[in-house]
């Protein structure tokens, strides 16, 4: 009886050991502390899409960080009105992590460490003659992942962008003149497939920029894009290749155009790949060190190979990440070179 009793209490004391490991609280699981982390977007999309999202994406960030020994006390989500101002950001160390464009990156590559290159699904066109965009429409996603895309310049319904694709449709080239007197829609100059790559292939095709335009109005977002192109406010605006596909629905509903989007705008431009997406950290945060450096990045990882990942980060489109190389991002900077963007 008395070896039973004895028994009984070492195994009792035994689980009591286990249940109090299993909940004891994430400061004592992890290795490392960190009061607080600031994760910096910019918005390319509609705020409210981004913050709709946050919540989801703290929590599962901080467990990701306890997995790889990191308690996170605060995790905090801030949104840009700019690219430039998520780039200041990371460089003054206001924002630890700042999921920014490749240009972006490349503008402030001397005050943050690029980590990761974000995965997209890719598409059923790949081609860098505008006709064939304009024959297989609609655009549709295919299984694959790649770590490019491509920006479009893309004619509206308005009576000038529907003569540019008439004649992009019927084989005829696109004259400089044709193009200077249309009214542009491009993002600020640190966005690829808003301003960059489409001023380079006005340089490759015209040996001009988007700065020799004369008609050009800097857009804050996408969704502003698409509304100026549907009131026929412009005629042309710069986008990344499947946008037509995220605001096919708006295209009628809210902004009130009688045809879907697919009859009413036409491809008259394809630019190279760009490099997709980076998430970046900054070399200048108190906090930052080699060590949270790589927990970040396997955190992101780790959380862009779950379905429940991809959805909470599903208004960037990302399916997921891969360790990113400086070098990746070397025909950005020729890019920037090329519009004299230091």
């Amino acid at each position: 009886m008395r070896k039973f009793t004895s028994l009984a209490v070492a195994v009792f004391l035994c689980l009591t050991t286990l249940v109090g490991c299993s909940c004891a609280p994430p400061s004592q699981r992890a290795e490392k502390s960190v009061q607080r982390l600031t994760i910096g977007f910019v918005k390319s999309v509609d705020e409210e899409e981004i913050l709709g999202s946050s919540d989801a994406l703290k929590n599962m960030f901080k467990s990701e960080m306890i997995k790889q020994g990191y308690y996170v006390r605060d995790v905090e989500v801030e949104v840009g009105s700019s690219y430039e101002m998520i780039g200041r950001k990371l460089a003054i160390g206001e924002v630890d992590i700042g999921f920014v464009p490749g240009a972006t990156y490349v503008l402030y590559e001397e005050y943050c460490d690029v980590i990761l290159t974000a995965l997209r699904k890719g598409l059923s066109i790949e081609s860098d003659e505008p006709r064939v965009w304009n024959d297989n429409t609609p655009t549709s996603t295919t299984d694959k992942t790649v770590t490019y895309y491509r920006a479009l310049i893309l004619a509206g319904p308005s009576a000038k962008g529907q003569a540019m694709a008439e004649k992009v449709n019927n084989g005829e080239p696109l004259t400089w003149e044709e193009l200077n007197m249309l009214r542009w829609g491009v993002m600020n100059s640190t966005s690829p497939a808003g301003y960059l790559y489409p001023s380079l292939w006005l340089k490759e095709k015209y040996n001009k920029k988007i700065t020799n335009l004369k008609y050009v109005t800097e857009v804050d977002t996408y969704s502003t894009a698409f509304e100026g192109l549907a009131s026929e406010a412009l005629d042309v605006i710069c986008i990344y290749a499947d946008a037509r596909r995220d605001f096919e629905d708006r295209w009628r509903s809210k902004y009130g155009r009688p045809f879907n989007i697919w009859d009413e705008t036409a491809v008259i431009g394809v630019t190279s790949g760009i490099y997709n997406d980076t998430v970046c950290v900054s070399k200048t945060a108190t906090v930052m060190d080699e060590s949270l450096k790589e927990a970040i990045q396997q955190a992101f990882i780790n959380i862009g190979n779950t379905e429940e990942g991809k959805k909470v980060l599903s208004f960037y489109k990302h399916e997921g990440y891969v360790a990113a190389d400086p070098e990746d991002y070397e025909p950005i900077r020729a890019a920037r070179e090329v519009n004299n963007l230091k």
